[in-house]
């Protein structure tokens, strides 16, 4: 029996679910995160400029090339290690180094990328972190390094993954240009938990931002929105007082709802991913599993205060926009039923004023049908008249008398000929 036929997507769909496999890192170290987007159109960037300008870094170091189409690489680069991984609007690096350092949170670890490659890079840099792992000291010692590191009015601190470690940070961007998160594991915690809580920290902070994306467009859209809920209002006030034509008001609010059509279309895609990317910034810090630390606010409590509610600004935006856009859709269709109604009663009184003309029309039909019996029957009695004159001597009567003797018979059957006719024709 021959063997059964795969799939030709089996061992890809199968190996993708572990394509993007966690860091292992040691309990003393330090994380160099890098996210670039392109300014515009980053969802349909050209993928292979970002291929190309991650293999300009890997050649600095002699280190592998990752194959055709890749969507993610993870290998060593001197003495660090790096992971690179392209996202849909995005790609992010991520280089780890042992030790821990000259100074907390060095500006000097981020040399790890050279000027000239940043400079070349095919998009902006949408966000830049550094991640300091320190073994856990004793809660005082955390406490006088969160003095020190960070911006207390907005620092954030949980104890996370059953107490196995403490992560911290302020969502700030420090004088070296970078956001700044600490982790403090506990000894006994693995190597492979450290490497997941440093990338979901990455991650939380690159969704986030990403996120914010979407805020910046609804304050963008804000301004005209509010112009083109003014004008829709005022249009249709003008349809409830009639103050102006109604053909003027259709083609007014077929301008506006062209318009709201056209921002959906522009602002749906930034509406889809900002709800993607806020749904996983929640879910990477929910399987954190935080627990308060020194009475200090959580990232989720962080999150609640200052990310939550401009994410409910770009949902209620999302739903003005839609409602705004339906409103002047029903307006437009009240009004083109107002429009057909009219168009109707000018229609119908068309109609009635063609009848009448009609009816003038046949009465001066038949007049002028009269007058028709008449001339025919005149030149038929003459025609006649001609035809029985030779006769008229023979047998002794005047030619007046044959006129007058016709002309009776000829209007008769003239005036049958043409009724019958016009009989057919109606």
């Amino acid at each position: 029996m021959p063997p059964i036929t795969d799939h030709p997507l089996r061992y890809e769909l199968a190996n993708e679910l572990h394509a993007r496999p966690f860091p292992a890192l040691t309990a003393s170290g330090r994380a160099v995160f890098l996210a670039i987007k392109r300014p515009e159109e980053a969802a349909s960037r050209d993928r292979q400029a970002d291929l190309d300008h991650l293999a300009q870094l890997l050649h600095r170091h002699g280190a592998d090339q990752p194959q055709p189409g890749a969507t993610h690489w993870f290998c060593q680069i001197g003495k660090h290690r790096l992971k690179w991984e392209s996202h849909t609007e995005f790609v992010t690096y991520t280089v780890f180094l042992d030790g821990p350092g000259a100074k907390p949170f060095d500006p000097d670890d981020f040399d790890v990328f050279p000027e000239e490659w940043l400079a070349a890079a095919p998009g902006q840099r949408i966000t830049s972190a550094l991640i300091r792992i320190e073994p856990r000291p004793a809660d005082e010692e955390i406490e006088a390094r969160i003095a020190d590191w960070f911006v207390s009015e907005s620092v954030a601190a949980s104890c996370v993954q059953d107490d196995g470690a403490v992560v911290i940070g302020d969502f700030r961007i420090d004088p070296a240009g970078h956001m700044r998160f600490a982790v403090f594991p506990h000894d006994d915690i693995g190597r492979r938990r450290i490497g997941r809580i440093v990338q979901r920290l990455a991650e939380i902070e690159t969704y986030k931002t990403m996120s914010m994306l979407g805020f910046q467009r609804v304050r963008a859209l804000s301004p005209r929105m509010a112009e083109i809920d003014k004008e829709l209002s005022e249009l249709m006030s003008g349809m409830t007082d009639r103050a102006a034509p109604a053909e003027e008001t259709l083609q007014a609010l077929l301008t506006v709802s062209a318009e709201l059509e056209t921002l959906q279309a522009q602002a749906s895609f930034r509406f889809g991913a900002t709800a993607a990317y806020e749904a996983i910034v929640h879910e990477r810090i929910e399987v954190m599993r935080e627990v308060r630390f020194g009475g200090r606010q959580t990232f989720n409590e962080f999150m609640m205060r200052r990310f939550d509610p401009a994410m409910r600004t770009v949902k209620s935006t999302q739903g003005r926009l839609h409602a705004m856009a339906d409103r002047a859709m029903r307006a437009g269709d009240l009004l083109r039923t107002r429009v057909d109604v009219a168009r109707s009663a000018q229609n119908q009184a068309l109609l009635e004023s063609m009848d009448r003309r009609a009816d003038l029309q046949l009465q001066l039909q038949k007049t002028v049908e009269g007058f028709s019996v008449v001339a025919i029957s005149y030149y038929a009695v003459s025609l006649l008249s001609y035809l029985l004159y030779p006769l008229a001597e023979p047998l002794g009567v005047t030619k007046g008398m044959v006129t007058a003797t016709v002309t009776l018979p000829v209007v008769v059957l003239v005036l049958v000929l043409v009724r019958r006719i016009r009989g057919k024709l109606d």
